[in-house]
């Protein structure tokens, strides 16, 4: 007895609670998710970066010992310079002395980067005054990249996801949760073969240095906005038709940015994830404005309500072919 009321009241307390159980199971699976990526990076990559500092070593060892007239701190303090420079995106190379990095194409390149908030890092001002339009144009920009972006991706959405939907559900006959789905796949696979596939067989024919899955790599990393800026296209030695190029990229990005947009809201009218979404919010409750409107629709509804009965006694009163006296003196006229 005792046993089956704990049991049952264990689970009206998990029901009445159970969006802040979901959350919490969210929050738990996501750092649980955050540490699984930092041990698999770890151990697949770490390997790596110690053979490249143990190569690095003997380069420099093996420098030293042919050139003996240059000391080790002389080395290091060169080295710090180059590598500072390159982080401002100035390459010491002869192959890459053609290449700037702020002239009209690369700045539009660069802008377009920073609107979008991928950020490649590999061109960053040099300058104070740079820097501080920087912040002026990110700051205004960004904003308003995203209503751009909005206005852009509800107005596609309407022609291509809703309107289909609602085609083959009418017309059709077919369930509109199954039309959705199965147009949520077929938007998705086109998306994934017109901005990352095909992109990615063209980056890996123009780019020299580049294979299939770098080129694949490069697409994901810009048009999921995360920027790492270990490959940015454009960059190579004697690059044909370079400001063009850089413009062509101008335009993928943001045109990519704008589909994934565009199947990422698609996906989310899914009523499947829609359903799945509401477990992990708080419930709305009814707010205190919303009570007092009712409140006082009721107290106006009732009196518009006695109002009209009072007018209707009013009416009454004023007729002028309505007997006034009360049915027992009338009878007692008539008996008369």
């Amino acid at each position: 007895m005792l046993q089956s009321l704990a049991g049952s009241s264990c689970v009206r307390l998990v029901e009445q609670h159970r969006s802040a159980w979901c959350f919490a199971l969210l929050v738990l699976g996501y750092l649980l998710y955050l540490v699984f990526g930092a041990v698999v990076f770890s151990s697949v990559e770490l390997p790596y970066e110690d053979l490249l500092r143990q190569e690095l070593g003997k380069l420099k060892q093996r420098f030293l010992e042919e050139h003996a007239c240059l000391s080790e701190q002389q080395l290091e303090q060169f080295l710090m310079r180059v590598l500072e420079a390159s982080n401002y995106g100035v390459s010491v190379l002869s192959n890459a002395s053609g290449n700037w990095n702020w002239d009209f194409t690369s700045s539009l390149f660069f802008a377009s980067t920073v609107l979008s908030t991928t950020g490649y890092g590999h061109t960053v001002p040099l300058s104070d005054g740079g820097k501080a339009f920087c912040i002026i144009y990110s700051v205004i920009g960004i904003p308003f990249t995203l209503l751009f972006l909005t206005a852009v991706v509800q107005r596609i959405i309407v022609y291509v996801t809703r309107r289909p939907v609602l085609y083959f559900h009418i017309r059709w006959g077919f369930s509109k949760q199954l039309v959705a789905i199965i147009h949520a796949m077929v938007l998705g696979f086109i998306t994934v073969s017109c901005f990352f596939l095909i992109p990615a067989a063209i980056f890996s024919v123009l780019e020299d240095d580049w294979n299939f899955l770098e080129s694949f790599y490069f697409c994901f990393i810009s048009l999921s906005t995360i920027g790492l800026g270990d490959y940015v296209p454009g960059e190579g030695y004697n690059q044909k038709f370079r400001e063009l190029y850089k413009i062509g990229i101008t335009c993928y990005l943001l045109m990519g940015l704008i589909a994934m947009l565009v199947v990422l809201e698609t996906f989310c009218e899914l009523h499947e994830l829609k359903k799945f979404r509401k477990l992990f919010y708080v419930k709305k409750d009814k707010e205190e404005d919303q009570v007092h409107i009712m409140e006082h629709d009721q107290l106006s509804f009732s009196s518009i309500s006695d109002q009209a009965a009072s007018m209707k006694d009013d009416q009454k009163s004023n007729e002028p072919f309505v007997n006034s006296q009360s049915p027992t003196s009338n009878d007692s006229s008539l008996n008369n």
